[in-house]
């Protein structure tokens, strides 16, 4: 029993409540603290216990990160003498606080800063590995952290791994990732692609929770490529981080970012300036003020959905304010790496 009790100031003598017999003032004291120590303790797993599933931004860059290997141009020279101006690669995790169950989205060349990152963000109170990742397509950016799971480094035991049927094959045989598939370091879940109007080849994850793979239009030399929508009782997600140019997919973006709640879409390259010098053409990703001007005309409520992600070195976004501001004022977001969504 929680015994209260207040010091007398007259005699400096405490009296109690409950009428109990008098004791030392130091021992009620600390069963007092640790009561209301418990108290707290116990509101904040209750707390846990309803709170829904949420997103975890672990990434923003594209696959070579922010600074870019070699790159001496002044958008990356702030970043190498600023680190809080650096961020990883494009990552996202999914989290569910009452089954205190976690999910990667890509496995990227900055995978072990991220899980350490997933870690710090959460205050430990997850597993360090991630109960299962997800994986857009073999491009270095999105895959390549599968090598840290190996036996020269965490030699993990059957992390799950889930991957579209060409991106399997293309894992199981070709070295080195063949040798993570045979030594157990990982485990390959085919995912089945889905249309917009199925739902029997989700993936699910716990109550509520499921993942679908879309097939996008993209460079795909080892693999074909997905965009994955995250669904939870409370909310939609839609991940694309890589893909042609919008009109070159069989699905209208519009109708499929106001089927969701977010949409952290490819936001690879800000406009024809990026890349000066460059065929623009031999990277066909949307650009920026294409996507915006696409959803010009649409609702404030359809644009506010919109993230914009996977940025590259020399996208703007990264750094500006000027163009940060036009984004949104414009009604649209961009992710921020450490967000929660």
């Amino acid at each position: 029993m929680l015994q209260y009790y207040f010091i007398r100031k007259s005699t400096n003598q405490p009296f109690y409540t409950t009428g109990y017999q008098q004791t030392n003032n130091f021992e009620y004291m600390i069963r007092i603290l640790l009561c209301i120590s418990f108290m707290f303790c116990f509101v904040g797993v209750q707390a846990q216990k309803n709170e829904p599933p949420y997103i975890l931004v672990l990434g923003v860059a594209q696959d070579g990160g922010y600074p870019h290997l070699g790159c001496t141009r002044a958008c990356c020279t702030m970043a190498w003498k600023d680190e809080s101006m650096r961020r990883y690669v494009v990552s996202l995790a999914l989290v569910d606080p009452v089954s205190k169950n976690w999910w990667l989205f890509e496995a990227t060349p900055d995978i072990k800063y991220q899980l350490h990152y997933f870690q710090t963000l959460t205050k430990g109170l997850y597993n360090f590995l991630p109960d299962g990742i997800f994986i857009t397509h073999a491009h270095i950016g999105h895959y390549t952290g599968l090598m840290d799971l190996g036996k020269e480094v965490m030699s993990t035991h059957d992390v799950p791994v889930y991957v579209l049927p060409k991106l399997k094959k293309y894992l199981e045989t070709n070295g080195p990732w063949s040798q993570l598939v045979n030594l157990r370091n990982i485990q390959l879940v085919e995912m089945e692609e889905c249309g917009f109007d199925e739902r029997e080849d989700a993936i699910p994850l716990g109550d509520g929770i499921r993942v679908l793979a879309y097939r996008v239009p993209h460079r795909d030399e080892y693999s074909e490529t997905a965009g994955f929508r995250i669904e939870t009782k409370q909310k939609k997600y839609l991940f694309i981080p890589d893909i042609n140019k919008w009109d070159k997919w069989d699905a209208n973006i519009i109708d499929v970012v106001k089927s969701v709640d977010i949409a952290l879409l490819d936001a690879t390259f800000f406009d024809s300036t990026d890349l000066p010098g460059r065929n623009l053409a031999s990277v066909p990703h949307p650009l920026v003020r294409e996507t915006m001007g696409l959803f010009k005309n649409e609702s404030k409520e359809t644009k506010s959905k919109i993230h914009l992600i996977h940025f590259n070195h020399t996208n703007p976004i990264l750094w500006d304010e000027k163009k940060q501001k036009f984004v949104e004022q414009a009604g649209f977001n961009f992710a921020k790496q450490g967000e929660r969504l």
